[in-house]
C-alpha cells in the first residue's frame, strides 16, 4: 500500500489530552505529557494518534468550544510543545491526526463577539441568526443535543442564534462563502505545520436548512440510538433540517482539494445522521473525505447478528470510501462495560477478543486511550461530575465523564502516576489494578495481548486491506473471510462467555494463525469449537 495511503488499514490511537498525562501537576493532562508517553504509544504497534482538541477554549465543553483555532490553550502548553510532539511522533513512525471542530465555535471567539454586536458589522452573517416568531418564541422547533431549545436569544441584535450543542457553542453560517474560506484557512494552518490528518468533529452539522423548516416528530419506538439517551428531547425529532444538508457535499470537496495539496494527509469524518451509513457512503465518495466513522458500533447493541448487519450494510453502501471502526471513544460508555455480559463487571478475555475482532474487520480502527488496558467505565458521583451533558440529564444519563477519567500509569504512584495534583476527574479505583506498569510486567495481560494483536494484524495484508465476506453462523458466533490478492483468512469469534460449537465446512484449512494471546478455538471433522470469548483464525487454501 502506498505511503500516501497510510490511513488504509491504520490503527489510530485516540488521545484525550486532559486525561492522558500531566507534567506540570495542575491536575490536567498536557502536550508535554503526550510527548513523554509517545514511546509507550509506539510500543502498542499503532500507526497514528488522533489528539482531541487542545486549542484555546473557555472549556465549557472541554475544548470542543474553540475560541482560537490557531493556538494551543495554555492549559495544554503552547505551539512549541505541539511541534515537539509532532516531530517525536514522526521520528517514531507515528502519524499525527488532530481534531477539527468546524461547525461551531465558542461564544468567546472573536468572530462571534463581533457578530453578536449588531446586524451590520463585518461578521454579522457569520453565524446562524434568525428573527423570533411574532410571539417572541424561537424561530422553529430545533433542539440542542445537550437538552432544550437549540436557539439562544441575543438582546443586542434582538435575534436568536443557533446552537446544536451548548448555548456557548454558536453555529457558524456555512452558507456564507467567507465563513467557508476562513474555516479552510484555519485547517491549512495545521496542514502547513505538518499534521498528517484531521478527525472532523460532527462534520455533517456544518450546514442548516436555510428555510428553517421544523423537524418532524419521531414516534416513541424510534427514540433510541445515535449516541444520546431516549430521555433526551433531542430523540423526539427526525433531524432532517438542522444538519446533513446537501450543501455540505461541495464544501467537503473544497476541503479535500485543500488536503490534496498536502500529499499523504487524510480526513476522518465523524458522522451522526438519521441514516449514518448512507451519509458515510455519500461523504466518502471520490473527491470527498478519505474515511468516515459513525456511532453504529458505539451503541449498546452487542450481538453477532447486529455487528454483521452493520458491517454488511456499510459494505453495500460505501462503494468508494473507506470505513473506520470504533467501539469506544470520549463520548460513550467504555466498551469493556457497555458490552459486558455481566453488568457491573469487565472480563479480560472479552477485552482481548474484542480487540482482535475490531482489528479484523475491513477498514481502519480507532482505539480510545485505555481501551488497550481493558478499562471499564468509571463511576463518578454527581458532586464530582464535570460534563454539562451529564449534569443536565442526571441520573438516567450520567454524561461522558466515566470514560474520560485519567489514564492509570503506575498504581504505586499518586493518582496512578497521572499527576501529583488532584486530577480534574478522579482516578477510578477499579483502574488501579489495570495500570500500565502492572500490565507491562504480566505476559498474559490485556495490554500485552493488544500489542500481540496489532503485530498480528500487520503480518497479514488481508486484515489490513482485504475485502470481507460473512459466513452464516449461529449466535453468538461472528464468522467471516478476509481476502486480499491470493491471501484468504477465515476469522471466527465467540462473543459469549460460554463455549459454543458450530459446523464449519470451508474446504482446505491450512495452519491456524489465531493470535497467541487469545483463547483459541479448534476445528475437527467439520466442527468448530470455540471456548468462551474464543477466537479461531485460519488461512484458507487459494
Amino acid at each position: 500500500m502506498s505511503s500516501t495511503q497510510w490511513w488504509r488499514g491504520a490503527v489510530i490511537y485516540q488521545i484525550y489530552p486532559r486525561s492522558f498525562a500531566d507534567t506540570n501537576n495542575d491536575g490536567v493532562g498536557d502536550l508535554a505529557g503526550i510527548y513523554n508517553k509517545l514511546d509507550y504509544i509506539a510500543s502498542l504497534g499503532v500507526d497514528a494518534i488522533w489528539i482531541s482538541p487542545f486549542f484555546k477554549s473557555p472549556m465549557a465543553d472541554f475544548g470542543y468550544d474553540i475560541s482560537d483555532y490557531r493556538d494551543v490553550d495554555p492549559l495544554f502548553g503552547n505551539l512549541d510543545d505541539f511541534d515537539r510532539v509532532l516531530a517525536k511522533a514522526h521520528n517514531l513512525g507515528i502519524k499525527v491526526m488532530i481534531d477539527q471542530v468546524l461547525s461551531h465555535t465558542s461564544n468567546q471567539h472573536q468572530w462571534f463577539i463581533e457578530s453578536r454586536q449588531d446586524t451590520t458589522n463585518d461578521k454579522a452573517d457569520w453565524y446562524v441568526w434568525a428573527d423570533p416568531k411574532p410571539d417572541g418564541t424561537a424561530p422553529n422547533n430545533w433542539l440542542s443535543i445537550f437538552g432544550g431549545c437549540g436557539w439562544e436569544w441575543e438582546p443586542r441584535r434582538q435575534q436568536y442564534y443557533l446552537h446544536n450543542f451548548l448555548s456557548s457553542q454558536p453555529d457558524l453560517n456555512f452558507h456564507n462563502p467567507q465563513v467557508q474560506q476562513a474555516v479552510l484557512d484555519n485547517v491549512e494552518f495545521w496542514l502547513k505545520r505538518g499534521v498528517d490528518g484531521l478527525r472532523l468533529d460532527a462534520i455533517n452539522f456544518c450546514f442548516h436548512d436555510q428555510q428553517l423548516r421544523d423537524n418532524p416528530a419521531k414516534p416513541p419506538h424510534a427514540r433510541v440510538g445515535r449516541g444520546f439517551s431516549a430521555d433526551n428531547p433531542y430523540a423526539y425529532q427526525y433531524h432532517y433540517y438542522n444538519n446533513t444538508q446537501p450543501e455540505n457535499l461541495p464544501f467537503l470537496e473544497q476541503l479535500r482539494a485543500l488536503m490534496d495539496r498536502y500529499p499523504g494527509t487524510a480526513a476522518l469524518g465523524e458522522i451522526s445522521a438519521e441514516d449514518s451509513l448512507a451519509t458515510t457512503a455519500e461523504y466518502t465518495e471520490a473527491g470527498r473525505l478519505h474515511m468516515g466513522y459513525s456511532f453504529e458500533l458505539l451503541t449498546d447493541d452487542y450481538s453477532a447478528g447486529y455487528i454483521r448487519q452493520t458491517v454488511e450494510n456499510l459494505e453495500k453502501q460505501v462503494t468508494q470510501g473507506w470505513p473506520c471502526w470504533s467501539v469506544s471513544n470520549h463520548d460513550v460508555i467504555r466498551v469493556a462495560s457497555r458490552w459486558s455480559e455481566v453488568p457491573g463487571t469487565t472480563n479480560a478475555e472479552q477485552c482481548k477478543m474484542l480487540a482482535a475482532l475490531i482489528t479484523a474487520l475491513r477498514g481502519s480502527v480507532c482505539i480510545f486511550q485505555g481501551e488497550e488496558l481493558g478499562l471499564g467505565e468509571a463511576d463518578i458521583p454527581f458532586e464530582q461530575l464535570q460534563d454539562p451533558y451529564g449534569i443536565t440529564f442526571w441520573p438516567t444519563f450520567k454524561g461522558r465523564d466515566g470514560c474520560r477519567t485519567p489514564m492509570p500509569w503506575d498504581a504505586n504512584e499518586d493518582n496512578a502516576g497521572f499527576s501529583k495534583h488532584r486530577p480534574w476527574l478522579p482516578v477510578s479505583e477499579t483502574h488501579q489494578s489495570l495500570a500500565v506498569a502492572t500490565q507491562e510486567r504480566d505476559p498474559q495481560s490485556i495490554l500485552n495481548s493488544f500489542k500481540c494483536i496489532t503485530d498480528w494484524r500487520k503480518q497479514w495484508p488481508a486484515l489490513q486491506y482485504g475485502d470481507i465476506e460473512f459466513i452464516d453462523a449461529p449466535e453468538p458466533v461472528l464468522m467471516f473471510i478476509r481476502h486480499y490478492q491470493r491471501q484468504r483468512l477465515l476469522c471466527a469469534f465467540n462473543l459469549s462467555r460460554h463455549a459454543v460449537t458450530t459446523e464449519l465446512e470451508q474446504g482446505d484449512l491450512l495452519q491456524p494463525i489465531t493470535p497467541s494471546s487469545l483463547v483459541a478455538g479448534e476445528h475437527d471433522n467439520g466442527v468448530l469449537s470455540l471456548p468462551g470469548y474464543g477466537c479461531f483464525v485460519v488461512q484458507l487454501s487459494q
